[in-house]
């Protein structure tokens, strides 16, 4: 990232989605190890048990487990160091014009960035330090509290951000309807979808039931949050897309729905499971698997409507192969991560536990 040092006023919050991006590659990579390898007794895949795996497993099952192990330590590494970076940038870029330009505008809820990107950083120290931390899965109850209040701190955050923004157009108006043609103002809505879902892993890990009930309110208050403000942005965005055309720059973001998806629809499935392990709540492999599909379904709606409209609009060529430059494009690589970690779901939670697809 040296070639873009010293962005100034060419800075964008948009470029911490480059580090959520890589966060999101960091799971992909988890989650191989997740539903492939055996880990009874753990809710998670851990260190003893990969360990394990690997000295007694075939020859392609040791494949898998350190491709998957050098990819989840590469993307880490990679995912941090975007981090740090972009908080660098955005120190410097807080004293010019163009952020006090950008707090007066539409685009103030594009900061909503931050917490999204410190949400995605806990969700992959969590997966990191089960995989790559020897003993870590012993002492996973007395950290779990911790957990809560990261994501905690990320949640006042991310609430301090979005309610100053929100308040500021609803009483001061201004809000230009024009240049809302596109699903950008999504992206605040993602932020409180990925802490709601890092709320559910307490949630679904814990044995103790104030944390597991904790874990649930705290995901629930975030997850239900994200719906409502998703409803009424989908709409917004929607109806000033049909009546000003959408802007060509800001198309990928008709994709922001697939990742949105997928982490509710995995903060939906954990909380299922932690009411199933700690209260003994009915949940049948049938429903599961109808939930998760239903989902999938939806992302693959919206994946084919965002390809069609990027295409007509030229995106690709412009954007992507072309001379035009745009930190926006960094949020494609989320879409088509979040279908594979969520097809997992679909597979290994769902089609497999009804016996439709044999596991490995």
């Amino acid at each position: 990232m040296r070639y873009l040092s010293n962005l100034g006023e060419r800075y964008s919050p948009l470029y911490f989605l480059s580090a959520v991006g890589s966060g999101g590659l960091t799971i992909s990579f988890f989650m191989y190890l997740m539903w492939m390898p055996p880990h009874k007794g753990s809710p998670v895949a851990n260190f003893a048990l990969v360990t394990e795996t690997f000295n007694t497993g075939a020859l392609a099952m040791k494949a898998l487990i350190v491709g998957a192990v050098v990819g989840i330590i590469i993307f880490s590494v990679l995912r941090f160091r975007l981090l740090f970076w972009n908080f660098i940038e955005f120190a410097r870029w807080k004293n010019t014009q163009s952020f006090i330009d950008l707090k007066n505008s539409n685009a103030e809820s594009q900061l909503m960035t931050i917490p999204l990107a410190l949400a995605m950083s806990i969700n992959v120290a969590i997966i990191a330090g089960a995989v790559l931390v020897p003993g870590l899965c012993k002492v996973c109850e007395l950290l779990l509290p911790l957990t809560l209040l990261a994501f905690a701190s990320a949640g006042v955050l991310g609430f301090r951000i979005y309610l100053d923004f929100f308040s500021r157009v609803v009483t001061q108006g201004g809000y230009d309807c024009a240049k809302n043609n596109s699903l950008g103002q999504m992206v605040s809505v993602f932020a409180f979808a990925m802490i709601g879902v890092g709320f559910s892993a307490p949630a679904a890990m814990s044995h103790t039931k104030v944390i597991a009930a904790i874990g649930t309110a705290a995901s629930a208050l975030f997850i239900g949050s994200a719906i409502v403000l998703e409803t009424v942005k989908l709409i917004l965005g929607f109806r000033s897309m049909m009546e000003h055309k959408a802007a060509g720059e800001t198309t990928p973001t008709l994709w922001i729905i697939i990742p949105f998806l997928t982490v509710v629809g995995i903060a939906i499935f954990r909380i299922k499971m932690s009411l199933a392990h700690n209260l003994d709540t009915p949940v049948t492999a049938g429903g599961i698997c109808v939930f998760l599909i239903s989902l999938f379904a939806i992302q693959i709606l919206f994946a084919l409507i965002g390809w069609s409209v990027m295409k007509r609009v030229g995106y690709y060529d412009r954007w992507i192969a072309g001379p035009d430059k745009s930190p926006g494009s960094y949020a494609l690589v989320c879409p088509g991560v979040a279908l594979v970690v969520f097809a997992n779901f679909v597979i290994n939670a769902g089609l497999v536990q009804l016996g439709v697809v044999g596991s490995m």
